[in-house]
C-alpha cells in the first residue's frame, strides 16, 4: 500500500562530527529520500588550494519518511547517526516548505550567509524572480533588505539579500 503524501514528512538527523556525507550516502542508498545541503568553499593547504563541498548545516542530514516507517530503526542504526532531532528521539516533522525554501535558495545561486536563528519578526514571501515563493523573516541589515530562511526545528538559518525583489506578508 502506498503512503498518503501527507503521511510522509522530513526529519532532521543529528550526526557525528564530519559524518554528514557518509550518513547521507548510507541512508540514501537504502532508497530513502535524503537532503544534505552543501556549499562550496575554498580550502587552502600549504601546497595547494581546492574548492571543497561542506555541509550548510554541520551535524545535520534531512531524511523523508513516513511517520511509522519501519526504516526508522535502520536509519538510527546507521554508523554516524546520533539520533532524530525532536521529541524524545522520535523526531519532530519539519514542514516540507522549509526544506523547499533552502533548496530554492541553493539552486538559485543567490549569495547568502549563515545567520543566527530568529523566532520573532515579520514573515514574508518573495514574489517573482528565481526565488518566487520563498518564505522567511524580513530584516533590515546595513540598509539592505535581507530575508532569513529558517529550518525551525534545528534552529539554523541562512540570510539572503532580497533588495529589488517584491515581497508580500505571509
Amino acid at each position: 500500500m502506498q503512503a498518503a503524501p501527507e503521511d510522509v514528512s522530513w526529519y532532521a538527523l543529528r550526526t557525528r562530527s564530519r559524518h554528514e556525507k557518509k550518513v547521507a550516502a548510507e541512508v540514501g542508498g537504502r532508497g530513502l529520500e535524503v537532503f544534505l545541503p552543501l556549499v562550496a568553499r575554498t580550502s587552502r593547504w600549504s601546497d595547494r588550494q581546492k574548492e571543497v563541498l561542506f555541509p550548510l548545516f554541520p551535524g545535520y542530514v534531512f531524511v523523508r519518511l513516513r511517520t511509522a516507517d519501519p526504516a526508522r530503526l535502520s536509519v538510527l542504526q546507521t554508523p554516524g547517526v546520533a539520533g532524530f532531532v525532536g521529541n524524545q528521539g522520535r523526531g519532530t516533522p519539519i514542514p516540507g516548505r522549509q526544506i523547499d525554501n533552502i533548496r530554492l535558495v541553493l539552486e538559485g545561486q543567490i549569495p547568502f550567509e549563515l545567520y543566527p536563528f530568529l523566532e520573532v519578526n515579520q514573515r514574508v514571501r518573495i514574489r517573482g524572480g528565481s526565488l518566487d515563493g520563498v518564505e522567511g523573516v524580513l530584516l533590515a541589515k546595513n540598509a539592505d533588505q535581507s530575508l532569513v530562511v529558517s529550518i525551525d526545528l534545528i534552529q539554523r538559518s541562512i540570510l539572503v539579500r532580497v533588495t529589488g525583489y517584491e515581497l508580500e506578508r505571509v
